[in-house]
């Protein structure tokens, strides 16, 4: 949802500056000795309307906003373009004025309007961009808050995912079974449980990580949803080595297998086959559509909060592709410095 605000200008305060200015300009005419009030009427009229004129052309060429208009300052070429338009437009008022007026010299009016109408035509570009530039700083740190509260939000619904409880409570179930059975691997599963719980602590305040050590902590989870369904979820993972080193934000692939158990059925009989591989500028995670007929509880917040997180870091979002048998996740690959 686009929550910008347009620049605007009031429409009254256009045409009554544009009328005071006409005004103002017929003083001189009305402290002449001689007052001709039909030539003060003619030359405050031809000053109004070349307000009006420029007002307008300068709002209508002004440029569309984005955070990068910020820096640019005072536009010459669009200062230049504006004076040009403001002479040509001030000549065919002269012409027209002298059209009414015969009897007046041609050449000195010219003269007069035309330094007249630069003077104007400076100080309403000059102000209009004073306006434009406070309304851009306050676009600016309006989106700057947004930004922080999105990325809050992200960041607390990912520290609920990174420690949910459904996860924690079917790994002690599955501990307690071991250890009851006096299962070999007890001591694995416990030090994997114990490595997983410590990447997280470690992780929680980064907002980026190495592939590489992702790749480690989806080591450990898959281990632990191995020993909890055997063969009844199935990783593959064929990844280019030189994304081994770009950065994504923590835990987002395990939060993405988590979202492939959580909507699939995950058994002996119907096992849950997941690919993760690279492709191009894009790591993939795909599934095999085998939905349950009832879902596990849900905030529905999973992908977004990782999509979110994802426009905060790079300004891209993610893409889903679902079809009739495969669910498919993209995520852009973050390259870059480490600390950037």
């Amino acid at each position: 949802m686009n929550n910008k605000k347009t620049f605007k200008i009031s429409n009254k305060i256009i045409w009554l500056s544009s009328f005071f200015l006409g005004i103002l300009t017929s003083v001189p005419k009305i402290a002449e000795h001689h007052f001709n009030p039909y030539e003060a009427l003619v030359d405050s009229t031809v000053t109004f309307l070349f307000a009006v004129l420029i007002w307008y052309y300068n709002i209508l060429t002004l440029p569309v906003y984005s955070s990068k208009d910020v820096a640019n300052g005072f536009s010459m070429i669009r200062l230049i373009k504006g004076l040009f338009f403001g002479i040509v437009v001030m000549f065919i008022l002269a012409c027209i004025q002298q059209y009414l007026l015969s009897h007046l010299n041609f050449g000195p009016v010219v003269l007069m309007f035309e330094v007249r109408g630069i003077l104007v035509n400076i100080t309403f570009y000059m102000f209009l961009h004073l306006l434009y530039q406070s309304f851009q700083n306050q676009q600016v740190g309006i989106e700057l808050e947004r930004t922080k509260t999105d990325n809050l939000g992200a960041q607390y619904e990912l520290l609920k995912q990174q420690v949910n409880p459904h996860f924690l409570f079917n790994s002690l179930n599955t501990l307690k079974y071991m250890v009851e059975s006096e299962d070999e691997h007890s001591v694995d599963f416990i030090l994997k449980l114990s490595n997983f719980y410590r990447f997280t602590l470690e992780s929680r305040k980064l907002d980026l990580i190495r592939l590489a050590e992702e790749l480690e902590i989806l080591d450990a989870y898959i281990y632990l949803l191995k020993t909890r369904f055997e063969d009844g979820i199935e990783l593959s993972i064929d990844i280019n080595q030189d994304y081994y080193q770009s950065l994504l934000p923590p835990f987002t692939l395990q939060l993405l297998i988590e979202n492939c158990i959580k909507h699939n059925i995950v058994s002996l009989d119907r096992p849950l086959h997941i690919k993760l591989y690279s492709e191009k500028d894009y790591l993939v995670i795909e599934n095999q559509l085998q939905l349950k007929k009832t879902s596990e509880p849900s905030t529905g917040m999973g992908l977004d909060t990782i999509n979110q997180r994802y426009i905060h870091l790079l300004n891209k979002k993610i893409e889903i592709k679902v079809s009739e048998t495969l669910f498919t996740i993209k995520l852009p690959i973050i390259h870059g410095n480490h600390h950037h």
